[in-house]
C-alpha cells in the first residue's frame, strides 16, 4: 500500500480562545512533515450548521469520519474529563468510526489532560476503534509552549509524536487492508 494514508486531526475543544488551536497546529506542522500522509480537519467549530449553531452537520462530519484510515484526538481536560464538543462529535455517527485507529494527544494542567484520555479509550471502544496505548501530553500546558506556539521541550515532544504515529499508522495500514479484506460490519453478521 503505497497510496496516501489519511489521518484526521480532531479537535476537542470548541470554547472561544481555546488552546487546543496552538496544540493543533504544532501537530499539523509535525504531520505535514511525514511523507505518504493527507490530513483532514474535524473541528466541532465547523461542523456548525449555518441554520443552527446549536447542532453538528452529521452528514458533513460522517463523510469526512468515512473517509480517514485514522485518527489523532486533540483533546484538553476540563473538571477531569472530557469536552462535551467532543462528546457531541463523537456520538454524532457510528459505523464510519468502525475498525480505525484513535491516537491521542492531551493537555491540561497537572494531570497533562490523561484523565480525559482513559475515559475516551471506553467510549472508542465502544465504535470499534483500536486505541494507541503512546500518548503525547503536555501537562501545565500553558507554561509548554512559547508566544508562536513551539513548544519549549519541542524534541521531547515530537519523540512521543512520533511513537504514537508510527504506532498509529501501523494500526491504520492493518485495519485498511482489512476492512478491505472483509467488511467489518458483515464480520458479526
Amino acid at each position: 500500500m503505497n497510496e496516501k494514508m489519511n489521518i484526521a486531526v480532531v479537535y476537542g475543544s470548541a470554547r472561544q480562545g481555546r488552546f487546543c488551536d496552538t496544540v493543533v497546529n504544532w501537530v499539523l506542522t509535525e504531520l505535514w512533515a511525514e511523507s505518504g500522509l493527507r490530513v483532514i480537519l474535524i473541528d466541532p467549530l465547523q461542523l456548525k450548521r449555518p441554520a443552527d449553531e446549536a447542532a453538528i452537520n452529521v452528514a458533513m462530519l460522517e463523510e469526512k469520519i468515512a473517509e480517514a484510515d485514522a485518527f489523532v484526538v486533540v483533546t484538553p481536560e476540563y473538571n477531569h474529563g472530557y469536552p462535551a464538543a467532543l462528546k457531541e462529535l463523537i456520538d454524532s455517527c457510528y459505523e464510519p468510526w468502525h475498525a480505525k485507529p484513535v491516537g491521542f494527544i492531551s493537555y491540561g494542567g497537572v494531570s497533562g489532560g490523561l484523565r480525559a484520555v482513559e475515559q475516551l479509550r471506553q467510549v472508542f471502544a465502544e465504535l470499534h476503534t483500536v486505541t494507541i496505548r503512546d500518548t503525547v501530553t503536555f501537562s501545565n500546558v500553558w507554561a509548554q509552549f512559547d508566544a508562536a506556539g513551539n513548544p519549549f521541550k519541542a524534541a521531547e515532544a515530537k519523540a512521543s509524536l512520533l511513537v504514537m504515529l508510527r504506532r498509529l499508522k501501523w494500526w491504520a495500514r492493518a485495519l485498511k487492508a482489512a476492512r478491505a479484506e472483509n467488511a467489518y460490519g458483515g464480520v458479526a453478521a
